[in-house]
């Protein structure tokens, strides 16, 4: 990876639905520089092109991180377990106090609640949970540092 493409990827995070011609445009290279380039990072895994609903207008009111405690050797048998919810956005293996940690959004809170009871608490291998509902978010950001 060089110069050039953390430029393209930089630009993609901030505007995901740029054309070719305009980031082209802005780097100051051809636009079959910049397709052959995208279509390698896409190819290659680097990135990936896709769209990221707001789960507020979404319907999705209730957002919140639940930190989860396994027996040690259940760790990744419980994250796999999680990863299979639709109601999971997103799951980590983590140090400290939490093996797992998941992010999830629901309509309510008592959604919330009948999710923890019945599909997380449900989950062999799980010794505890702490969750987190999001009052507000100050940022939301997609992009890594490039």
């Amino acid at each position: 990876m060089d110069d050039l493409d953390r430029k393209l990827i930089e630009l993609l995070q901030i505007n995901g639905r740029a054309s070719n011609a305009s980031i082209a445009r802005d780097v100051g290279v051809s636009e079959g520089t910049v397709r052959r380039r995208l279509r390698r990072l896409i190819q290659d895994g680097t990135i990936r092109v896709i769209g990221v609903p707001d789960p507020h207008k979404m319907g999705l009111n209730t957002v919140a991180l639940v930190g989860i405690q396994t027996d040690l050797d259940k760790i990744d048998s419980v994250a796999a377990t999680l990863a299979q919810l639709p109601q999971v956005q997103y799951v980590s293996l983590t140090t400290g106090s939490y093996d797992i940690f998941i992010w999830v959004a629901m309509s309510s809170s008592e959604e919330l609640g009948n999710f923890l009871r019945q599909k997380v608490g449900a989950a062999e291998g799980i010794r505890r949970t702490e969750t987190f509902v999001h009052l507000d978010i100050v940022k939301k950001g997609y992009g890594i540092p490039v």
